[in-house]
């Protein structure tokens, strides 16, 4: 096809490629697959092909700067991650790309390749190109806040099984994650027991990037996406949605039930204490606050140990242990991962090798980027326990 030849002239002919005609406007949608090498050959084709107006991915400005800059991962800013508390959301990030590189790596390509030579496609026709996709942080936190807290359980264990789990995969299998989307086969699995994480990952990034699809600029456009996306997206094109995408693109707040519930448990054990000490004098108030020390201080010093902490993030996990039980304002699990950082950085090196270390017992204890999560969730778990048990003793003692 040459610059000269009509919009309309027919597309390339292929499963993949789907075309919607809408208000005098061709939207070329080529479905991919994230670890298909001919999924990568393809979007070079059709671009270089249609010489389209706009080409739309699949990406937010976050996904393409680590898909553009590999060693991305050596940037982070783990203070500021902590800080901000997206540890949780970044681990998941990890565990997912992990989940992907292992796949991309029996089929001989880096997950997400095709969007990025998409881009790359683009620039070297000179063709504009916009990141369609929903921000990665709001996505992972509205799938958090979609998950109830019996499920959340259920799909960190998932997460966690899928990254040890060395089940060979079958040549026939491999034929058919050339032809989808590797998301869409993860979340297949989960997809029974989990509709509402479909809902927020799939149906709602469905209408999100039809709508930004849509608001590109140009009377052609190629839009680069999944392939478990297309169905999704070829209905909303059809449909007016855009009074929908201020809901989904924002984070939900807090229930102010969970707040009632994270305030009222310290200030029940604080009035607790307090109780003791009117009806059974300081002393007895005084054993009370120390066996509370005591039951929060040392589990949380435990887990912090298990994970081979610092001598000084152990320590630490004592300390605040007590303290940040509380306040629902922050937890131990945070103080303690920002103390590790700060006395045992991750090496570049680990960040290099993290998705190899990632999906081995032993790797989460050698690699220091992963001993941070470990220094984050034991020490946090560890004093979630000893805010039961502490908290149990003291309203018991008070009656």
């Amino acid at each position: 096809m040459t610059d000269m030849q009509s919009p309309d002239a027919p597309t390339l002919a292929s499963p993949d490629i789907h075309i919607v005609e809408h208000n005098g406007r061709r939207f070329i949608l080529v479905g991919t697959a994230h670890v298909s090498r001919q999924s990568v050959d393809l979007v070079r084709e059709v671009i270089d092909t249609e010489l389209p107006d706009r080409v739309c991915v699949e990406l937010d400005d976050k996904r393409y700067e680590s898909l553009s800059r590999r060693k991305s991962w050596v940037t982070l800013n783990l203070k500021e991650i902590i800080y901000n508390k997206q540890l949780s959301t970044l681990m998941v990030n990890l565990i997912l790309a992990s989940y992907q590189k292992k796949l991309g790596d029996k089929l001989g390509v880096l997950p997400g390749t095709e969007l990025l030579e998409a881009t790359q496609a683009a620039e070297a026709r000179q063709i504009p190109v916009s990141l369609c996709d929903r921000d990665v942080r709001t996505t992972m936190r509205r799938a958090w806040h979609a998950t109830s807290f019996y499920k959340k359980s259920y799909l960190l264990a998932s997460l966690f099984t899928s990254l040890f789990d060395d089940t060979e995969i079958t040549e026939e299998k491999l034929s058919e994650l050339k032809s989808t989307d590797v998301l869409t086969e993860l979340l297949a699995e989960l997809g029974q027991a989990l509709p509402e994480l479909k809902r927020v990952l799939i149906d709602e990034r469905d209408t999100f990037l039809a709508e930004r699809i849509k608001a590109a600029e140009g009377n052609k456009i190629v839009a680069v996406v999944g392939a478990g996306h297309i169905q999704g997206i070829k209905q909303a094109l059809h449909e007016d949605r855009s009074d929908r995408m201020a809901e989904i693109d924002a984070i939900p707040p807090v229930s102010p039930v969970w707040k009632i519930i994270g305030w009222s448990i310290p200030a029940l054990i604080v009035g607790s204490l307090i109780g003791i000490a009117f009806r059974k004098g300081g002393a007895a108030a005084g054993a009370n606050l120390e066996y509370w020390i005591l039951a929060n201080g040392i589990p949380s010093a435990i887990g912090a140990a298990i994970a081979l902490a610092h001598p000084l993030t152990i320590l630490t996990a004592f300390v605040a242990a007590p303290i940040t039980s509380l306040t629902p304002l922050i937890g131990a699990g945070y103080v303690t991962a920002f103390v590790q950082v700060m006395l045992q950085p991750p090496l570049v090196s680990e960040f290099e090798t993290v998705f190899e270390d990632i999906v081995t017992v032993s790797g989460w204890w050698r690699n220091r980027l992963l001993r941070v999560f470990l220094a984050f969730f034991l020490p946090g778990f560890g004093s979630m326990i000893g805010t039961y048990i502490g908290g149990y003793e003291i309203i018991k003692n008070l009656f």
